[in-house]
């Protein structure tokens, strides 16, 4: 076995790369051509924080707006409607939490993931009654279409 401490190794490295700049992870050729300038500037920019957060931001108001869905959902259109809507929770929680790997934003991973089980959990909540696995009730009968 190796006698070395990765601990302390890895610590090392990421002390180091905490102090690096975005511009110096994606340094500009020296003598590149415009386009190859240009491509790398387009790098830059799209490894901001904010284009992080902004995703984030907009899948949590979708995740929050969820606790105010409009329409009946206990069968029919109004159902299907608002498994789809759950879906694309999920789907915004799996982009964001894409992103935010990317660009090492832990908090916001972990935030991420949450949303992707607000979405698995809510449809959770209208699929399992309807397909035999929970008790169904009152408000989340055992039908998927309206009589």
């Amino acid at each position: 076995m190796s006698n070395r401490n990765w601990d302390r190794e890895l610590a090392k490295i990421d002390k180091q790369l905490e102090g690096v700049s975005d511009a110096a992870l994606l340094p500009t050729p020296r003598g590149a051509s415009p386009q190859v300038a240009a491509q790398v500037a387009q790098q830059r920019r799209e490894t901001s924080t904010l284009g992080v957060f902004t995703r984030l931001l907009l899948a949590l108001a979708l995740a929050v707006g969820m606790l105010f869905w409009p329409y009946a959902v206990r069968c029919g259109p109004g159902l299907y409607g608002y498994l789809a809507a759950t879906a694309v929770v999920a789907g915004a929680g799996v982009w964001t939490a894409v992103w935010t790997w990317r660009h090492r934003a832990s908090r916001a991973h972990v935030v991420a993931l949450l949303l992707i089980a607000w979405g698995i959990g809510l449809a959770a909540v209208e699929v399992l009654p309807r397909i035999g696995y929970a008790t169904p009730s009152a408000a989340h009968p055992a039908m998927w279409a309206c009589r």
